[in-house]
């Protein structure tokens, strides 16, 4: 089964945003996630509309932060692609009037909606600054002031 990769891929945008000195393009944005600015402009129109990036149209747009990243968090985020499911895993229906299918259901229901409650809740203690951080600590361990191969990644500090 495929994972939805959005929330990463945001979160990486994010980072690289907040580095980023001028506005960033769709096209900067696809070719750093190996994609196209279409699909860009539609992910980034979530986070656009909760007030997290604008957008500036012609010569010299692109995408901005309008909040600081320690007044979003990875919840804040997750909700903007739609709050997909975490768990791929779910109840049978094949006989809803069997007893045995009730109680497995009826536990798993219950188990599955506590840990994505849990799930949540963590979500909304992390900011985005918080990662941003982490970055930080493992760019000031890296040796000579280079970030790792990124080849599609654009100039951080441009």
């Amino acid at each position: 089964m495929r994972q939805d990769g959005r929330l990463s891929r945001l979160l990486h945008v994010l980072l690289h945003m907040e580095k980023h000195a001028d506005p960033m393009t769709s096209e900067t944005i696809a070719r750093m996630l190996g994609t196209n600015s279409a699909v860009v402009r539609r992910t980034m129109a979530g986070l656009r509309d909760a007030g997290y990036v604008s957008s500036e149209k012609g010569h010299g747009g692109g995408w901005t932060l309008s909040r600081p990243l320690s007044d979003i968090t990875l919840l804040d985020v997750y909700r903007t692609i739609g709050s997909p499911g975490f768990f791929a895993m779910g109840v049978a229906t094949d006989e809803p009037q069997c007893l045995v299918e009730q109680a497995v259901n009826a536990a798993l229901e219950r188990t599955l909606d506590e840990a994505e409650a849990l799930l949540l809740a963590r979500l909304g203690e992390v900011a985005i600054s918080d990662i941003a951080a982490d970055f930080e600590r493992r760019y000031g361990a890296v040796v000579g002031n280079r970030l790792p191969s990124c080849a599609r990644h654009p100039t951080e500090q441009s």
